[in-house]
């Protein structure tokens, strides 16, 4: 009988395994092949593969995917946000009922046929039978609503980190594009110092400068070759940072495929004010954290309540490991029953341990109002601000490109003014600074715009783009 048994629990066994291994199947069909346009557009996300030797061409967009996948800051937000939801769903499944099998054999020392613990029923007990558990309580239903605004509260972080992501990105491409075009007005300036000094070694021969004049020329092209070396470092460097944090195997060989004084327009500041207060995720991290800690507050005065435990067993609990037994008059009888179980637990007296928890809930509760007063009031006030530094960005950037163009312009006629012998050496030396400083400058100004358009996209969602 004992074999037949475990031969019946064993085919049972496989059976529901087969069983479960075709629904599942049958839930999970296979996934539909790529759509052209999908295709397309991974293909477009994608960076280009480079030919063998050529560095990777790297857009904006490009380093955009690339930082999602490899920056770890930004991923562990997005881990976060996975885990609560997965802390939603356990929370939701526990309130519904369970379902397990237990199985257990208790040997009891016998004396002349009775047991000597009478707690035991015989002096061999197998029990083998399944038992369904339901808990009904307002707590276990309040944590799952608390848990859910969680996850809510999780994916509104995970969206603000991904926009802070793309200011830190721009930043830093732009900021490796700029450190392009200074290296470029480095050697310029550099190769000008170097051709002006010669200039005046040429004109000292012919006794037309004093040496006071090469001395000043020396002088200031042994200057610029330490700014040409300066920029070459502050490019290197620039070149790093991104490169740190993109690549997962440090990939340095690479162009910047965007220009950094591409046109892009500011968005008109209606569009842009709409855009910052419709689903901003700071707001809704705060709204959902108030809702989170309503729940909570709910979930702790359910400890004034009582709760109800319901349970149903069914399998055997016998003498004999077997469906069907022998009784006592030898005659056959059926080990398999069932039975129910119903408590109700009413909380009395804990040393007021609920009413503690429910001031503490309450208290993270106002916390939380505050904490999203604070993020509306913050919201208005950085629509303003940062429209206004974007805004103010645009402006003067106009004016940095010209004082750039007229100081080139100015080195070169007072260079040719210095070889005509109508302008001095500090005139010259002065037209060199100062069309340094110019460009450098320009290109900052144009970082500067490039990364306030990014600080409006954490309001807006939306990254302007030429």
């Amino acid at each position: 009988m004992h074999r037949k048994l475990r031969f019946g629990l064993t085919t049972l066994l496989l059976g529901c395994a087969a069983l479960t291994a075709e629904v599942c199947a049958g839930q999970q069909p296979d996934a539909p092949a790529p759509q052209p346009q999908a295709l397309a557009k991974q293909q477009q996300a994608a960076p280009s593969s480079p030919a063998p030797g050529a560095p990777l061409r790297l857009t904006l967009q490009d380093a955009l995917a690339l930082a999602r996948k490899n920056e770890p800051t930004y991923n562990s937000v997005l881990t976060a946000a996975g885990v609560a939801g997965e802390t939603r769903a356990q929370s939701r499944d526990a309130l519904l009922p369970s379902a397990n099998f237990n199985t257990a054999v208790i040997y009891t020392q016998s004396n002349n046929g009775t047991v000597k613990y009478i707690a035991n029923n015989a002096p061999h007990e197998y029990i083998s039978q399944g038992n369904v558990h339901q808990i009904l309580d307002l707590a276990s239903w309040e944590n799952y609503r608390s848990a859910a605004a969680q996850a809510a509260v999780a994916k509104a972080r995970a969206e603000v980190a991904a926009r802070g992501l793309v200011v830190t990105v721009v930043q830093n491409y732009f900021a490796a594009a700029a450190a392009e075009k200074k290296l470029e007005s480095a050697a310029r300036t550099a190769d000008a110092g170097e051709k002006f000094l010669q200039l005046t070694q040429a004109l000292e021969k012919g006794g037309e400068v004093a040496h006071s004049d090469v001395i000043k020329a020396d002088l200031q092209a042994q200057e610029r070759r330490r700014q040409l070396q300066e920029a070459k470092l502050e490019l290197l460097n620039a070149r790093l940072d991104l490169a740190v944090l993109l690549f997962p195997d440090f990939n340095d060989h690479f162009e910047i495929g965007d220009d950094l004084h591409g046109n892009v327009a500011l968005p008109p500041q209606p569009e842009f004010e709409a855009q910052a207060a419709q689903g901003n995720p700071e707001i809704r991290a705060a709204l959902a954290g108030v809702q989170a800690a309503s729940h909570d507050v709910n979930a702790a005065r359910a400890g004034y309540l009582p709760s109800v435990n319901l349970d149903y067993f069914y399998g055997i609990d016998a003498p004999q490991y077997a469906v069907n037994g022998t009784a006592t008059n030898g005659s056959k009888i059926s080990n398999l029953g069932s039975s129910y179980i119903a408590s109700l637990s009413l909380p009395v007296w804990n040393w007021g341990a609920t009413q503690s928890r429910v001031r503490s809930a309450e208290l993270q509760r106002t916390q939380a109002k505050r904490e999203l007063s604070f993020a509306q009031r913050k919201l208005l006030a950085e629509m303003r601000s940062l429209y206004s530094e974007a805004e103010t960005a645009l402006n003067e950037l106009a004016g940095l490109q010209r004082s750039a163009e007229l100081s080139e312009e100015s080195l070169r006629l007072t260079t040719m003014r210095y070889q005509g012998g109508e302008a001095t050496v500090l005139e010259v030396v002065d037209a060199q600074t100062t069309f340094a400083q110019a460009n450098a400058a320009y290109q900052d100004g144009a970082v500067r715009y490039r990364v306030s358009l990014a600080n409006l996209q954490t309001l807006t969602g939306v990254l302007t783009t030429p």
